[in-house]
């Protein structure tokens, strides 16, 4: 994946290492999907938020009329997405599976909601935006934190796994109410995630009645829509065009990233 091989191996001019330019200017390098998500997937008459989830959930919230809207875009890592579910179903399974397709294993389970309040106290749900996290904290030794913190409740691995299902649904929840001034119209899934039916589902219920579909089903393919936003942020920067956004990121000023 290093810019300077593949420019190498094709003799094509390559444009990589997005996020060191919004660094410099003292933001957090994440998200930078969100510009992206304001030309594609803006509407005129229903705010959006544009949840993905991947290894980490990330939102853009998109006003109506997107850039020319009175209201701000704003953005921010919402948590866990599949990481922890991932790991998990990898520990249950002695590595024999990579993650649970369409939440099939995790729907067999019951959650502890009790230990989903307990950890949704953890610092980083309580902090504003603009933020961001990774595997650096949501990784292995949160996920054995996790279930060390279970053992007291004896759940089976169907009933674990369905606790971080609803953990990563909590979170993406209780993140939209805290810090947006009204919640959005439409909620749209992108990412290996979206495939997640149990996932789906326990995100539904818990914004119902705002409905939560996929890109895919606006005309954006969900599972290549992160490639699709680089690859755009690669065309605004031989274009010269500034790529971040720094009510997103956090960073002092609009930049060209790559």
């Amino acid at each position: 994946g290093r810019g300077a091989v593949i420019a190498q191996l094709t003799n094509m001019t390559t444009i990589s290492n997005f996020r060191v330019a919004d660094l410099a200017v003292g933001g957090q390098g994440a998200p930078l999907v969100s510009r992206v998500d304001v030309y594609l997937l803006s509407h005129p008459t229903y705010s959006r938020c544009v949840q993905n989830i991947g290894g980490i959930g990330n939102v853009t919230y998109l006003p109506r009329n997107g850039l020319n809207s009175s209201q701000a875009i704003i953005g921010w890592d919402t948590g866990p997405g599949n990481s922890l579910l991932d790991l998990a179903v990898q520990f249950f399974s002695n590595g024999t599976k990579t993650y649970d397709q369409d939440g099939v294993w995790a729907s067999q389970g019951t959650a502890c909601l009790s230990l989903v309040e307990q950890w949704l106290k953890q610092d980083f749900f309580q902090q504003s935006p603009p933020k961001s996290t990774g595997r650096e904290l949501f990784g292995q030794a949160y996920l054995e934190q996790c279930l060390i913190d279970a053992q007291p409740y004896n759940l089976s691995p169907a009933d674990v796994l369905a606790t971080l299902t609803e953990l990563t649904t909590a979170s993406i929840e209780q993140s939209y109410r805290q810090f947006l001034s009204e919640m959005p119209d439409q909620v749209l899934l992108c990412g290996g995630g979206s495939h997640n039916l149990d996932l789906k589902q326990s995100l539904q219920r818990r914004l119902n009645p705002i409905p939560v579909i996929t890109t895919s089903e606006v005309g954006l393919d969900a599972d290549f829509k992160e490639a699709i936003a680089f690859a755009v942020l690669a065309y605004w920067r031989l274009q010269g065009e500034v790529g971040n956004l720094p009510e997103v990121t956090g960073a002092e000023a609009a930049v060209l990233v790559g």
